[in-house]
């Protein structure tokens, strides 16, 4: 049987909540895993759970725009400087990590107490 095109986007949206799910399981200071296309669209997101989220619904989506300008202006350096591995926001409270695969973008909060970040980096890139 050959898949729709809404049953390919269904199969990668359930194959981007198993990432995030994954993630999560990698250490208990991941606060939130979740999957953002190039227009900073949340394809899926998973909050840690007993956690309450930072941000507001608005905070998020401007956030993710952001994030997604950010990462895509960034894609035509990569033949000069090499294929960026991850990025690294530091904030008072939490880290967030960039990784990017294609047109997706893992946006992962790491609780900032956390120690043991290049591990968790480590984990993270072996999932996606």
């Amino acid at each position: 049987m050959v898949k729709t095109p809404a049953d390919k986007w269904k199969d990668s949206i359930v194959k981007y909540r198993k990432q995030c799910q994954k993630i999560l399981e990698a250490s208990k200071s991941v606060r939130y895993a979740g999957v953002i296309n190039i227009y900073g669209r949340t394809l899926a997101g998973i909050v840690q759970p007993n956690l309450k989220p930072m941000l507001k619904s608005e905070q998020v989506k401007n956030e993710f725009f952001i994030i997604s300008t950010l990462m895509s202006l960034r894609k035509d350096t990569a033949s000069t400087v090499g294929k960026l591995e991850h990025v690294i926001l530091q904030h008072q409270k939490v880290t967030i990590v960039l990784l990017q695969k294609n047109d997706i973008i893992y946006y992962v909060s790491i609780d900032r107490k956390e120690k043991g970040l290049e591990k968790i980096i480590s984990s993270i890139k072996k999932i996606v």
